[in-house]
Parts: C-alpha cells; structure tokens; sequence
C-alpha cells in the first residue's frame, strides 16, 4: 500500500494532461491572476487565497499544476496590505468564482461548471477560504494550508463548512501551530473532513521563491515539500471536484512525510474523506 501510495504522489505531482494558459482577472473587473487549461467545456474551477501580505506570484507553480490538471484558477491580488480584512477577502474568493462560472474564458472554449467550484488557500487567505465555504454553499470543496485565525473566526466558522476539505497543516508552524488552529478548525468542521500534518514544514513550506516579508515571518520555502502539497491538493480536488476514484488510496491511507492526523466523513462513508 505505502509503495502504491508513493507511485500515486510521483504522478500526481507531476505536470497533467492539459497545457495551460495565463490571464488577468483585471480583464473582468477583479485584480489577480487566472490559470486555466488550453480548452474545456463545464471544467472545475478553485479560488486560491494568498498568505499574509504575499503576492500571487509566490504560488504560481501551484496554479499552474492545478490548471494542467483541468481546473480553471482564480486568484485575486487583493488585500495583500498589513492589514486585509478577511471577510472581504472572502467574498474576493467567491467573486472570483463567480466570474469564471459565468464568463467564457480563453477565446471562448473555455466555461466553468457552476456546480463544481471549491476554494484552496494558504495562512490568511486559507482562513478566508474557511468563511467563504460558511457563506456560500456553492463551494463544494475546501483546501487550507497552514490555515490562520481570521475575524469572524475561522474555528467558528467551520461549524457551519458542509463541504468536504483537507486541511495540511504544518509540524513546525510557530505562527498558527496545527494544535491552535487547524485541529480545532478540523474538528469543528461540518462536512467530511481530513487533517494531515506536513513533517518538517514551517508556515512558509506552502510558498514559493523569496519575498521581502521572509524577513518578517517565522520559516522559510521548502521545496522538498512541493511534489507532496501538490499531489495530496490534486487528488483531493480531483476526487471530490470531478468525482475521480483513481488516487482515492492516497486519500484514504497513511502518507509519508504527510500524517493522517484526522478523518471524518459522512457516516455511509465509513469514516473516509471521500464523499
């Protein structure tokens, strides 16, 4: 099983089928950036969250792994100041789904299917995701990365979160330790739910390259975590976005370097995550 599960990472981790394109979501009114594959009627599409004062450039690799997967990838450049509100921002996230879901993308081949929309964020703009997902039932699917408190609080928030999500939390995150924050937002979350740690990653694993805020904030990009983060992200969306049964084993089982610290789903789902 492990030796499956570790074939399972090696492909998902990897580029996918679909060649990619970059816009500016400044086109249709919203700053930031969408990924989208080449073409595609009815494709999935993810709102990504920035961190705490980080620009989306920080992520790009991510974005454009998720696009070549087959999700469209909206993510909006804003509240990136000292102090963002995180409620707006969520409703950013909502809005850039909404944008995709209801304009035709690329030169007119490309449309988003309105019923499999989901959210990913990392420290800030993950806590945003939390309050989004509460807000608009439309989001069927939520992934956090070193998720931070927000106000209102993402803990509380997570009561009323009826989609599936994973949650990655960080071991040596010393700016939202998973004990504080993504254990009892997992906890307390509403829908199927996992928790998995993250070994030897710091609050900063998620991102990318350097930016003057490293000088701030405690940790640093780990680039031996990337193949990881992107290939329990890909299988997550892709089971729960697309209804993809192929790398459900990744999901399901022990990981290395990732552990499966809790997992919750509906009850005729015999405790799984995939719902």
């Amino acid at each position: 099983m492990a030796r499956f599960a570790k074939k399972l990472i090696a492909e998902l981790s990897q580029p996918g089928p679909h060649g990619v394109l970059r816009g500016d979501l400044a086109l249709v009114g919203l700053p930031g950036t969408v990924v989208t594959p080449r073409q595609g009627l009815g494709l999935p599409a993810v709102a990504f969250g920035h961190g705490w004062m980080q620009p989306t450039r920080r992520y790009r690799d991510l974005l454009r792994h998720l696009a070549s997967w087959g999700f469209v990838v909206a993510a909006p450049a804003t509240h990136q100041g000292l102090l963002p509100s995180h409620r707006l921002f969520a409703a950013d996230l909502h809005t850039a789904l909404e944008v995709c879901a209801k304009v035709r993308l690329g030169t007119g081949d490309i449309s988003v299917d309105p019923d499999r929309m989901g959210v990913v964020g990392h420290s800030f703009g993950a806590g945003a995701a939390v309050l989004a997902a509460a807000n608009w039932p439309e989001i069927r699917a939520v992934v956090t990365l070193a998720v931070t408190e927000t106000r209102p609080s993402a803990i509380n928030a997570a009561r009323d979160c009826g989609a599936p999500a994973l949650h990655l939390a960080a071991e040596e995150d010393r700016i939202a330790p998973p004990v504080a924050m993504a254990e009892p937002v997992s906890h307390g979350w509403k829908g199927p739910v996992q928790l998995r740690t993250v070994r030897k990653a710091n609050h900063l694993t998620f991102a990318e390259g350097r930016h003057w805020t490293d000088l701030l904030m405690d940790g640093r990009p780990r680039r031996q975590h990337a193949d990881l983060v992107k290939a329990l992200t890909t299988a997550f969306l892709l089971r729960v976005l697309t209804d993809d049964r192929r790398y459900d084993t990744l999901l399901e089982t022990e990981v290395k370097g990732a552990t499966l610290d809790y997992s919750r789903g509906r009850r005729q789902d015999r405790g799984r995550l995939p719902a």
